[in-house]
């Protein structure tokens, strides 16, 4: 690990440090496969990670610090055998573990080690779920599934009684009800007609769109619990203010919901037969299907993220489109699955769903899944 005024917060979280303390200066902790760990500090901080276990040595210059880096990095290892797990991610691959700079990276290779990624390593400290996190998440899955839902019924309370609303106020009714089933507050995405397009539309106080019979409408909300270590749940759903769904948007959420399944069919498939299988792979899956229907170039973004105590966590991402993800899909990791096709100036078309991986199977939480567009004034 290695760290310069907090420019590396995976090192904080994996090793439990203080996300707060001062850090102005160079600090390295390394951990070698067996063995006593290192811990290397400059002697103005030098008790910064006395909360660690290890050996410390304590440097007050440059040149001390490359010579103890040298001695601890090139202890006891054989010359074709020096290397070192760093955040650290070649080509960039995979933005999410790359918290060392390059002169960092150019320095341990002066000693003759090779920088090797932990993005693996990274993955099973930070997005593999405790017993606790998994039943907080499937907890979190069903309460939006429901507020969702009561979204939806809102929009259509409110047409029916001609009041106007706009994608704010159900931003805002959507919010209160996190409140009352003791949810986080966090932003979400209310996108009528063309907003829809912009996968990462939302509206303000200031500036959204009303939302009126005829519209299409689309909802994405992430949230977790307001407890403790809680780790969040992420959904789409799509809906049409009118009776029934005009053609043009049920071919559309065919397509994407085909990719999604796709995608959830293959990872089932593999795990359940003991198979390892990568991000990118399953990003492909969904692609594929969107592609051979004509709409490759409106899939504008990643299948899918790594879901984790933020909403986007650092685990595997579904994603051979923006980044090349070759993580392993492992027990405990949970992301999204959430294709789209976005006609600019006209709609987009989303839908997520969470995807928790156990031991030999996987788990599509927040059931049901939608399987159609919502007809929102549609007579139960």
């Amino acid at each position: 690990f290695y760290d310069f005024r907090h420019s590396d917060p995976l090192a904080y979280r994996i090793l439990k440090l203080d996300e707060n303390m001062l850090a102005s200066r160079r600090w390295f902790y390394y951990v070698p496969a067996s063995g006593e760990p290192v811990k290397i500090v400059q002697s103005i901080e030098q008790f910064k990670l006395d909360s660690l276990p290890g050996k410390k040595i304590v440097f007050r210059g440059w040149q001390e610090l490359h010579a103890r880096l040298r001695e601890v990095l090139g202890a006891g290892a054989k010359e074709s055998k020096r290397r070192v797990a760093m955040q650290y991610s070649p080509m960039n691959d995979i933005p999410y573990i790359s918290r060392v700079d390059a002169g960092t990276i150019e320095l341990v290779r002066s000693f003759g080690v090779e920088p090797v990624t932990s993005a693996e390593l990274v993955q099973r400290f930070e997005a593999v779920f405790s017993p606790a996190q998994y039943q907080m998440h499937v907890e979190a899955s069903d309460k939006m599934h429901r507020i969702i839902q009561e979204a939806f019924a809102e929009i259509a309370r409110r047409i029916r009684a001609d009041e106007p609303t706009t994608e704010w106020d159900i931003a805002q009714f959507m919010l209160r009800r996190y409140s009352e089933e003791g949810m986080q507050q966090e932003p979400m995405i209310v996108a009528v007609n063309a907003n829809s397009a912009n996968p990462h539309y939302m509206p303000t106080k200031e500036k959204n769109s009303p939302v009126r019979r005829g519209d299409f409408v689309l909802i994405d909300a992430a949230t977790k619990l307001t407890k403790p270590e809680a780790v969040a749940t992420d959904q789409t759903w799509t809906g049409y203010v009118g009776e029934s769904v005009p053609e043009e948007y049920s071919r559309i959420f065919n397509i994407v919901r085909d990719a999604r399944d796709s995608a959830v069919d293959f990872v089932r498939k593999n795990i359940r037969a003991g198979k390892s299988i990568r991000g990118a792979e399953v990003d492909d899956v969904s692609r594929g299907v969107i592609t051979r229907a004509g709409f490759g170039e409106q899939f504008t973004h990643r299948t899918g993220h790594s879901i984790g105590e933020e909403t986007h966590g650092n685990g595997v991402n579904i994603d051979d489109f923006e980044t090349r993800d070759s993580r392993r899909i492992i027990p405990g990791v949970c992301f999204s699955i959430e294709p789209g096709i976005y006609l600019e100036g006209k709609f987009g078309v989303r839908s997520e769903i969470n995807v928790y991986v156990s031991e030999k199977d996987i788990e599509v939480t927040g059931q049901p899944i939608q399987t159609e567009i919502i007809a929102i004034l549609k007579t139960p």
